[in-house]
Parts: structure tokens; sequence; C-alpha cells
């Protein structure tokens, strides 16, 4: 009885140690991906869309042309104007995203106001690329 108590507290002591290092892992990829995300909107924010094409994931890149990132950043995100404020409002951790191959994805809803437009919701999604470099693979404003 002695032993089963013993073997119950080290498999006890042993998921907590794992759910612990999971959390963790998971944490150091939220950061890791804001600041992907953070990087690749301030090129976006400053008009610089070829950039920000070439500094994408490579899913990103196989969707759309460079040619056609630029067109469309220029026929929806010029007109709002520049970014006034940019306010978290939620990231999720996903392995799994509708029309995307699995793999590991930060989805961050952003509340954002630009100057000529006071309510936006931004959504980008930072990815775990090919070379283990999270990169953006997706942008999204409503």
């Amino acid at each position: 009885m002695k032993s089963r108590t013993s073997l119950v507290l080290l498999l006890t002591i042993f998921y907590i140690l794992f759910s612990a290092g999971l959390v963790y892992a998971n944490e150091a990829a939220h950061k890791v991906a804001f600041t992907a995300a953070g990087a690749w909107l301030t090129l976006v924010d400053g008009g610089n869309y070829g950039e920000s094409w070439n500094q994408a994931a490579g899913f990103f890149k196989n969707a759309v042309t460079k040619e056609q990132w630029t067109n469309s950043m220029k026929s929806f995100r010029v007109p709002l104007g520049k970014m006034v404020t940019r306010k978290l409002k939620s990231n999720q951790y996903t392995k799994t995203l509708p029309g995307a191959p699995d793999g590991e994805y930060v989805v961050i809803q952003y509340e954002t106001t630009f100057e000529k437009k006071q309510s936006a919701i931004e959504t980008v999604t930072p990815m775990l690329d090919k070379d283990g470099k999270w990169r953006v693979s997706g942008y999204y404003i409503k």
C-alpha cells in the first residue's frame, strides 16, 4: 500500500512539473510571438508594406504576392490614416486554424484607433515558421 501511495505521489509531482513546463513554454511562445507581431506592425504602421511582406511567414507569402499585398494595403490601410492607439484585446495560442496548416499560432487582437477610423479590431496572427522563427501569417482589420 505504501508503494502505491508513493507511486501516486510521484506521478502527481511529475504531472505538476510537466504542466508547469507547458505553461512556461506557452508563455515563452506568446512573448516571442508578440515581439514578432510588434516589429511587423511597426513596418505596416510606417507604410513599409513591401518590407512587411518580406518579413512575413512563408504561408503568408504563398497566399499573396508582394504586389497584391502592397496594393491591398494601399487600398484598405492607407485610407484609415495613421495609427493613433493600439490596445491588446485578446490573444490565444493554438495549433490549428481554419484554412491553415497545423502548426503553432498566436491569434492576437488589438482595439485600434486610426486617424480616420475611431474603432477597429486588428487581428495579427504570428506563426512559428519552418525555420523556427515567429513571423506574421495573417493580418485583418475589422
